[in-house]
């Protein structure tokens, strides 16, 4: 138990795709031993013959993996797998979660923040979020909840691409990438989408330097859709933060404007130190890690990315410059 169990949040709105994704993950013999928990309420769970209705219950697959739906507590499930596969009980290498069609996966997020047992027994590795081509950009325009699983993502999945033309998957592509210019974009096809593509993408952890969307940095950035209220903003400097100034600026934005932070991230240079630190942060909770060292005479780059609901960029941007180490 030394080593952190690998978790990947799959999310997406009503019919986007999820639960075929996850038949295929629990059918395919990929060799992988998966942990799938399906955080439904009330509805249907993947299978019908494999769960059963109103209660949790954990069934073990022929390929190794493990199908729980989850009718209580996330934390207390979690814990409970773990302690189950410490015993020997259950045997599993990861962790997928399924969100429900309509939730905010900044909740389930979070719960890797919240407990102390469950952070040191789990690391969250990434935020998947399936979005329907069809229907993609009507469900944008009316639901709030879909633009927020959006920036969640770290890789976004776009399927049902088959049933609409070149120009509508273009079209849809351009909106997620102004939404969320820092997840990548791959297409999946009935759920097959290779697991490579899926797992061990360390995206919520951003152990490497932020991979940015070039296209997608510059002013033109700011025209999103009319109806987006969620959308993304970049701040670079090429001078080095202080530490203090810093700290005290962000927990003071985290502090006002937390609820609508989905998601904020960065590797920045610090004043007097040889390494990267790495910011992240989901609503209102926040950490910092020490990231490798800048190497000999390179250019020491602060990046950092805020995705969240209707975001004050001017305060933003400028509370960050007066951050910055005096010259």
């Amino acid at each position: 138990m030394s080593t952190p169990i690998p978790v990947t949040i799959v999310t997406g709105f009503l019919g986007s795709g999820k639960t075929t994704l996850l038949n295929r993950i629990l059918s395919e013999s990929h060799g992988a031993k998966i942990a799938v928990i399906e955080n439904e309420f009330g509805e249907a769970g993947i299978d019908n013959d494999l769960l059963v209705s109103g209660e949790e219950q954990v069934v073990e697959m022929n390929n190794g993996c493990i199908c729980c739906t989850v009718r209580g507590d996330l934390i207390r499930i979690l814990n409970d797998l773990a302690d189950r596969r410490a015993d020997g009980q259950l045997a599993f290498d990861r962790v997928v979660i399924e969100t429900t069609g309509l939730a905010d996966p900044g909740p389930v997020a979070q719960t890797f923040f919240l407990d102390e047992q469950v952070s040191r027994r789990y690391l969250l590795d990434a935020v998947i979020t399936l979005v329907d081509a069809v229907h993609a950009m009507r469900q944008l325009d009316e639901n709030e909840q879909a633009q927020a699983q959006v920036g969640f993502a770290d890789r976004l999945l776009l399927s049902k691409t088959d049933l609409v033309g070149r120009e509508q998957v273009d079209a849809v592509s351009q909106r997620l990438r102004q939404i969320n210019p820092r997840a990548e974009l791959v297409p999946a096809e009935f759920g097959q989408v290779p697991l490579k593509e899926l797992l061990d993408i360390r995206g919520f952890n951003l152990n490497e330097v932020l991979r940015i969307a070039p296209g997608f940095l510059s002013d033109g950035h700011r025209h999103h859709h009319a109806k987006d209220r969620v959308g993304a903003f970049v701040f670079r400097s090429s001078r080095p933060f202080d530490d203090v100034r810093l700290q005290d600026f962000l927990a003071a934005i985290v502090r006002v404007y937390g609820t609508d932070l989905l998601r904020y991230k960065g590797v920045l240079a610090m004043q007097g130190l040889p390494y990267r630190v790495i910011i992240q942060g989901v609503h209102e909770l926040m950490g910092a890690s020490a990231g490798r060292d800048w190497e000999p005479g390179s250019a020491r780059e602060s990046v950092m990315v805020f995705i969240g609901r209707d975001l004050p960029r001017e305060i933003i941007e400028q509370g960050l410059r007066q951050s910055l180490h005096a010259a």
